[in-house]
Order: structure tokens, then C-alpha cells, then sequence
């Protein structure tokens, strides 16, 4: 297993992430238990979660028990020191949490307190927004993406109060580094410049999805993380489980993420189709799992600062955390692109 600083901050973490968005209602506890135990005995030593997870279905009766698993684990192991914990404040629009008003000071502060109190823990080593205040692109918002009606000044605003909010918890010890999620290459920038006009925390990292169906990251998202050290920390980097290949022909396995969720937040439809058979068949030409050729693939880009797989089997798990032993061939790779250019946004 490698390990990559996050960002300029001293923290290093594995490759591979273990994501924990299933927990609580595809996995039980014991089940949680089962697959930190295992990952970290494979050298994972970095957990994502949110205080919104599990997801899948996402809501109110559910909402915290996947930190709560967490910290569980950590009461029983003992094992707090040996593992990077990231975990987000949700944004805006979730009614039941807080009335859906997104992260403020006050928010922020309820937020981590709440996250800290489930995860057993007195601080979080990644602290992130889980998506931004003004609108957005991601979550397959693109095709009604408009951000002409945002306030310049009410955006500069929160993204001031985030930042001083974020110092303050840092200060204090219930944080130690700050990142992104969801952000677009001009958010993130502006974080990084208050930050250093006005001596706040800077951001390390930015969660957003990447995966052979979907890869903005490729672009200024890229450049911005090459010059400014803004790792990423990928997201969905199996495509919600299309890309093993499981949902071709239109099957939805019992108990997948395609049989709760119908179209796995709008990836799972027909321009998807072709481009996933001709990564399949890549894959079967040379021989490697359909799964390890995508996140092999994904732990092939320099901005990459750890790839976040989530599993519902230990199986799956285990197929996962192997493809960091993967090295795809240089011709496995020109067919990838080849492939990337005949079908560049297919969902």
C-alpha cells in the first residue's frame, strides 16, 4: 500500500480509502466492524464518512448511524491513533438536519460536535463541506447548472464565515485540516485565497467523483490541483457499481445499489451502456477484473490523493483494496483513452 500527504499538511494516508456510505443500512454494525478490521489490517489507514450517512436510501431515521458504527469500532479496537478520519458537514437542503440551512458558524459548530459525540473520538482529521451553499454542477446537476443568479457578495461571505468557522475548530483541536467536496475549480480557488489573505486554515483536499464515465477532474480541476497541492479524493470510482460490469442488459442484482436507488443518482441510463462494455472488454482482454481495472485506472492520475472505494461484501472488499497491486499495461491505458474520446460524458 502507498501513502500520499494530504495536500501541504503533514497527514499521510493510504491509497485507497475505506468509504463507509453503506453502513447502516445495506451493512449492519457487525458488518462495519468486519470490513475496518480487515482494511486496516491491509494498510488502509483513511475512513470517509458524513453526518448525513448511511445513504442508499438516505433519511432521518438513519441519519449519523454509519459514525456511530465507526465509533463503535473505535471503542472496541482501541485503534483511534492508527486511522486518518474524514468526515463532512452536510450543505444545504436536508430539512432534517438543522432545517436544511447548510453550513454557517452555528452549523458548523453543531455539526462537528454531533459528529464527535457519534464517532466516540475528540477530533476529526479531515474536516469537509459536503457540498457547497450557492448551486453546483455535480450530483448530475450540469444540464440546469446556472450560476448567474449567485449573490457575489453573500457567496464571498460564507465562504469567509466556513473558513474563520474551520479556524476556530482547528484552534480548538476538534479539527485538523479542512477540505471540499463537490466544488468547482473556482470555489476551490477562493477558498485558497482568503485563506492566505486572511491566515486561516487551507484547504487540503476536494471529494469529488471521478471514474472512467466521468472525469472532469481530467481538466482545470487538474491544473488547479497540480499548482496549489489540492489533492483529490475520489468519489464513486466504480460509477455507483455500473462499471463491474453488474447492470449490463438492464439487471439490477437483489440487494445492489440499482435494485434501491433506480438509476444510482442518475448514472445509471443508456448512453452508459456502450462505453462500460468496452471497458469490460478491455478488461477481459488482459485478464484483470473489471473493478481493479477501474480503480487501478484511477490510481494512475497525479492528482490523485486516495481513492474512496465503498463495498456491501467482503468479497467486494477484497477485489477493491487488491487493485492497488494492479499496474495496467501501457496498452490497457491507450485503449482506455481510445474509449474515453468515443464516449467523453455518457452519463
Amino acid at each position: 500500500m502507498k501513502y500520499k500527504n494530504l495536500g501541504r499538511t503533514d497527514i499521510s494516508v493510504s491509497q485507497i480509502c475505506l468509504g463507509t456510505m453503506t453502513w447502516g443500512t445495506q451493512n449492519s454494525e457487525a458488518e462495519a466492524h468486519e470490513q475496518m478490521d480487515y482494511s486496516v489490517n491491509k494498510g488502509i489507514n483513511f475512513f470517509d464518512t458524513a453526518e448525513m450517512y448511511p445513504t442508499t436510501p438516505v433519511g432521518p431515521e438513519t441519519q449519523g448511524r454509519t459514525e456511530e458504527y465507526i465509533g463503535t469500532w473505535f471503542e472496541k479496537t482501541g485503534k483511534r491513533k492508527d486511522v486518518v478520519l474524514a468526515t463532512k458537514v452536510a450543505g444545504p437542503g436536508r430539512e432534517y438536519l438543522r432545517g436544511g440551512q447548510g453550513p454557517d458558524a452555528a452549523n458548523i459548530n453543531a455539526a462537528v460536535d454531533a459528529s464527535l459525540k457519534r464517532l466516540k473520538t475528540d477530533y476529526i482529521d479531515l474536516y469537509q463541506v459536503h457540498w457547497p451553499n450557492r448551486g453546483h454542477f455535480h450530483f448530475r446537476q450540469n444540464w440546469r447548472y446556472n450560476p448567474f443568479n449567485q449573490d457575489r457578495e453573500k457567496v464571498i461571505a460564507e465562504i469567509t464565515e466556513i473558513l474563520e468557522t474551520m479556524g476556530e475548530l482547528v484552534k480548538a483541536g476538534k479539527i485538523r485540516a479542512i477540505g471540499l467536496s463537490n466544488e468547482t475549480t473556482w470555489g476551490i480557488q477562493k477558498y485558497l485565497t482568503i485563506a492566505e489573505q486572511k491566515g486561516l486554515p487551507r484547504v487540503a483536499t476536494t471529494q469529488n467523483e471521478y471514474n472512467l464515465l466521468y472525469r472532469h477532474f481530467d481538466l482545470d480541476l487538474a491544473e488547479l490541483s497540480h499548482h496549489e497541492d489540492v489533492g483529490l479524493l475520489a468519489y464513486s470510482p466504480l460509477a455507483g457499481g455500473i462499471l463491474t460490469g453488474k447492470y449490463v442488459g438492464g439487471a439490477r442484482p437483489a440487494g445492489s445499489r440499482g435494485s434501491i436507488n433506480q438509476d444510482i443518482g442518475g448514472r445509471l441510463q443508456p448512453l452508459q451502456e456502450p462505453p462500460v462494455k468496452a471497458y469490460l472488454e478491455i478488461a477481459a482482454k488482459y485478464g484483470i477484473d473489471p473493478s481493479k481495472l477501474a480503480l487501478a485506472y484511477c490510481l494512475t492520475k497525479p492528482f490523485m490523493a486516495s481513492v474512496i472505494i465503498g463495498a456491501t461484501t467482503m468479497a467486494q472488499l477484497e477485489t477493491d483494496i487488491a487493485s492497488a497491486y494492479v499496474t495496467l499495461p501501457e496498452e490497457a491505458l491507450a485503449e482506455i483513452e481510445q474509449v474515453h474520446r468515443k464516449y467523453p460524458m455518457p452519463m
